[in-house]
């Protein structure tokens, strides 16, 4: 019989179970260096587009000489994780003072994206594993950079694939593979540490409370440290986005912000769920008594069947009782709830099996848990309460229900609840969002027998309409609408910057007049090609400027054409104070780019450098006339906006938008990530320059650089991509939703399961 370790064995009991999960881990990533090789093959035979299959030739090249680099680097790498820290490694949290390069974010939202995808299928051993690590390491929180966690262990093979050379965009070709690869393996070795240490003596058992206790501070809940997040956040306020070296280019928040926030909720919040469902899972086996995996597969008897769709029918149609749907209030909502424990208990007089019993049970302690859900209004309740007897159907047929979150059954239920906790009952009823959730309701007690298909048929339609109704609303056209044209003129002004820049670095243009053409009439450029069009005509007379004015300010050491520039300058100067009018300039600003101009002219005129050919001006003209076509998709980093200016440049009305442009705290890349992650119609409380208000997330840009979220008010709040990652992180963004509904509702269920265990088989 196994006992428990001393005190002087724990610590080594805990190194040697690290050491055997890197011991397996390097096994598979030996498999994965082959099958990316393959992949790469696969790829190499499969059409493309010429550009892409370059991209494809190089990678495949490049990685047959740099496969053993990368594979045996990783395998180092992960050894010397397991060394005792004694100088700070590569991998490690930026301190509250450092810059971090964009390769390293690039890197660390690749690694969080595979561990949350691994997550999936090992979090019920990874949760058990932490918790026994936990109790050898005298209760101490698993350091950040532990190589038991997936991010950590895949950010070590990530940054050895760009030591090798290898790019991110090649690393996008095989990550699907890799994923499929190390799933397995990776599930095996954190089974096989918690068979270790249980072999050992340590914690044979977890109990319930143990698996599910809600523990201190923000793991995995903001609520005990809210007040304390928010009020050091506001003490980072004020520092603009941008770089520096006191204030980190996020407003330097102070640490404490740092230690409260540093375990992402998403991936938190993932691990903990696939905890609650894998305890759940594991109950209903040994409750039930044989392998729950193998029962749940069989269809329902013959009586259950009959009285379920006898119990579906008198939830739709109100008969036997009263109509879940005759009052949309809290009674109603009590009501119903009696309705469905009348019919849920003799459901389980008509079961036939100790399975079909426990599900039954559980699924109706789900959905009385739903039913209590005070944030969500009670039409709603109601109208997920008439989903009890199809999802039940569900869980007797497919017993993933019980073994994952991404069910599209209970994503469906999620994002019902989610997006409507904002509104009160009277911003519902007779609503659009909530004839649509009467649609879907519908649909499945239409198609009772379909199962999955139905669920993710429905899932996919309701997510396209939350999208649309979320930017449809009166209250938000104008604002999205704004916030689009905002990204589009950001984004080109950088783009036509980038675009000139390449055109004249051949040119021997003066300096003053490249910094006017790069930091002015770019921007003049965009702001044209957004209100007007980028082939209206205003807009094309802008873009000639731009090749006009290289043309007048290069060297004219022939007296003809300094009479033409002579002729042609009131005009030139009149249309570039047209320019800088659409943008805004101040005309004492105009004034001063004037003369800028007047003088890189006259110079020119006495300039001994060689001249602009004509042939290169006309080359230029004909390329910024089409220069939209040569823009790039790159992400242009931190946008420059102004409030103040936006309705200036765009011509709109933009006064309930505000925009969120400081404040925070420097991200880190899975900050980063969870802000991307992020789901349409969820609800947040937003603290913004001393105003707490709730929030609904209702737009992302295409290229995830803007969000925009409304409040309840009628005020529209523009967020960048990485100002909304250091909201988040520092807590002047708090989802409304630490969980998803239908996990709340699972624990629920465990918690009156473990109160009284009897109730799941009588």
């Amino acid at each position: 019989m196994a006992t428990s370790p001393t005190i002087a064995q724990q610590a080594r009991l805990a190194q040697e179970t690290r050491k055997r999960f890197v011991m397996q881990a390097e096994r598979a990533m030996v498999e994965l260096g082959a099958a990316v090789e393959a992949r790469f093959a696969e790829l190499m035979n499969e059409a493309a587009p010429s550009r892409e299959m370059n991209l494809r030739r190089d990678a495949w090249s490049l990685y047959q000489s740099q496969r053993k680099a990368w594979v045996e680097g990783t395998c180092r790498d992960w050894q010397e994780a397991l060394k005792p820290v004694t100088v700070k490694p590569k991998v490690r949290v930026e301190s509250g003072f450092e810059l971090v390069g964009t390769e390293v974010v690039e890197d660390k939202i690749l690694a969080s994206r595979l561990a949350l995808g691994l997550m999936e299928f090992v979090g019920a051993e990874l949760s058990d594993l932490y918790l026994r690590i936990k109790h050898l390491d005298d209760g101490r929180e698993l350091d950040n950079h532990d190589i038991l966690r997936p991010e950590v262990l895949f950010l070590w093979m990530i940054q050895r694939w760009s030591t090798t050379g290898m790019t991110r965009q090649a690393w996008l070709m095989v990550h699907d593979v890799a994923r499929k690869v190390l799933t397995e393996p990776l599930k095996h070795a954190y089974a096989s540490c918690n068979a270790f240490l249980i072999g050992n003596g340590v914690m044979p058992t977890i109990a319930l409370e143990d698996r599910v206790k809600r523990v201190p501070s923000a793991e995995p809940r903001f609520e005990p440290s809210k007040s304390a997040a928010l009020s050091a956040a506001k003490n980072t306020r004020g520092g603009p986005l941008t770089g520096g070296r006191a204030d980190s280019g996020f407003g330097g928040a102070a640490e404490e912000t740092r230690m409260l926030t540093r375990a992402v909720p998403m991936g938190r919040a993932r691990t903990q769920g696939m905890g609650v469902v894998g305890q759940l899972k594991r109950l209903l086996s040994s409750s039930v008594g044989t392998s729950f995996e193998s029962t749940a597969q069989l269809k329902p008897s013959a009586g259950l069947t009959a009285a379920m769709k006898r119990s579906t029918a008198a939830a739709a149609a109100g008969t036997g009782g009263d109509t879940l749907m005759q009052e949309r209030s809290s009674a109603g909502v009590a009501r119903a709830a009696d309705d469905l424990r009348r019919w849920s208990t003799e459901l389980k007089h008509k079961a036939e099996t100790p399975n079909e019993k426990a599900v039954i049970e559980v699924v109706a302690l789900m959905f009385q848990a739903i039913l209590q859900e005070e944030r969500i209004p009670p039409a709603i309740r109601l109208w997920v309460a008439r989903l009890q007897m199809p999802v039940l159907r569900v869980a007797l047929a497919e017993p993933d229900f019980f073994g994952t979150l991404d069910h599209p059954a209970r994503q469906l239920i999620d994002r019902m609840g989610s997006c409507v906790m904002g509104f009160d009952a009277s911003g519902i009823n007779g609503s659009a969002l909530e004839t649509e959730i009467k649609r879907v309701v519908q649909v499945i007690e239409q198609y009772p027998e379909t199962g999955r298909r139905v669920y993710q048929l429905v899932y996919d339609e309701f997510q396209k309409f939350l999208a649309q109704f979320l930017t449809d609303q009166a209250s938000t056209q104008k604002a999205v609408s704004v916030a689009q044209q905002v990204e589009q003129k950001e984004t080109l002004t950088i783009q036509y910057t980038i675009e000139m820049r390449n055109m004249l670095k051949d040119m021997p243009v003066s300096d003053a007049i490249s910094q006017f053409l790069f930091k002015v009439w770019a921007e003049v450029l965009a702001v044209a090609a957004v209100r007007k069009g980028p082939q209206h005509a205003e807009t094309l007379a802008l873009k000639k400027l731009a090749s006009d004015l290289v043309w007048s300010a290069s060297a004219k050491p022939n007296r003809a054409d300094r009479a033409r520039v002579i002729g042609a300058l009131p005009q030139l100067l009149q249309n570039l104070r047209v320019g800088m009018a659409l943008l805004g300039v101040s005309p004492q600003d105009q004034d001063a780019h004037i003369k800028t101009v007047n003088d890189t002219l006259a110079d020119a005129f006495v300039s001994k450098t060689q001249a602009i050919p004509a042939a290169q001006i006309a080359a230029m003209a004909k390329r910024l006339a089409h220069l939209e076509d040569f823009v790039v998709d790159e992400d242009p980093g931190e946008l420059p906006l102004d409030a103040q200016n936006i309705e200036m440049m765009l011509g709109m009305d933009a006064s309930n938008i505000d925009v969120v442009t400081d404040g925070g705290s420097n991200p880190t890349a899975a900050m980063t990530a969870w802000a991307q992650e992020l789901q349409l119609g969820s609800w947040f409380t937003l603290d913004h320059n001393g105003r707490v208000v709730q929030v609904q997330f209702i737009w992302r840009s295409e290229r995830k650089h803007l969000n925009l979220f409304a409040s309840t008010d009628g005020r529209s709040y523009l967020i960048q991509a990485a100002r909304l990652a250091a909201y988040l992180q520092a807590g002047l963004l708090i989802p409304e939703e630490q969980e998803a509904l239908t996990v709340r509702a699972t624990r629920d269920a465990l918690g009156k399961l473990a109160a009284n265990p009897e109730r799941l088989l009588s």
